[in-house]
């Protein structure tokens, strides 16, 4: 097999290497932050079908993706069954606590979470984790607190890309790409 093509700074992995759960925004970050309504009030979202395979990708790594979000809707909670995320809050803007109580759950410290975010409710959480992340277009002062910015925007693309980085420094990315290229 060749050797894969990602490269990651190392202190990024080193700052990654004991990460066991990934917290995620939505809006801006699994999707592209648009807003699509219909005339019957209906909310649509934009997902991104790299970004959903890197959140499989996390979860057969062992590493398990987790959801906070201040809006809730329908297509959202479909994408996320269809993708086997179990831990997600729905409709708080008070992220810090949302975290708190899945990390509880999962018995696990703020030394073992990553999170990506694209605005300022996200970082209360992205700066209590072990390793930050923030999509292209996400707020200024978002990507001065993160230790890593994606090239892809959210939405398209800047969730893989962070998997692609959580899974190399776990060490699992090169066993999962030689399972599809064998």
């Amino acid at each position: 097999m060749s050797a894969p093509t990602l490269m990651f700074a190392p202190e990024l992995l080193l700052l990654a290497q004991n990460v066991r759960v990934a917290f995620f925004d939505v809006d801006g970050v699994l999707t592209d932050g648009g807003l699509y309504i219909s005339e019957q009030g209906e909310t649509l979202k934009r997902f991104h079908t790299l970004d959903g395979h890197g959140l499989k990708l996390l979860q057969q790594a062992g590493i398990i993706p987790a959801v906070i979000t201040g809006r809730d809707s329908a297509p959202l909670r479909l994408r996320l069954k269809a993708l086997g995320i179990e831990h997600a809050i729905f409709g708080t803007e008070d992220k810090r606590p949302a975290a708190e109580a899945i990390l509880a759950r999962l018995g696990l410290e703020w030394s073992q979470a990553a999170a990506m975010g694209d605005d300022w409710p996200d970082l209360p959480v992205m700066r209590r984790c072990a390793i930050a992340c923030a999509p292209a277009q996400a707020h200024a002062e978002v990507c001065a607190q993160a230790h890593y910015t994606t090239s892809a925007p959210g939405g398209a693309g800047a969730v893989r890309e962070w998997c692609d980085l959580l899974l190399v420094a776990s060490g699992h990315y090169r066993r999962l790409l030689d399972s599809y290229l064998a």
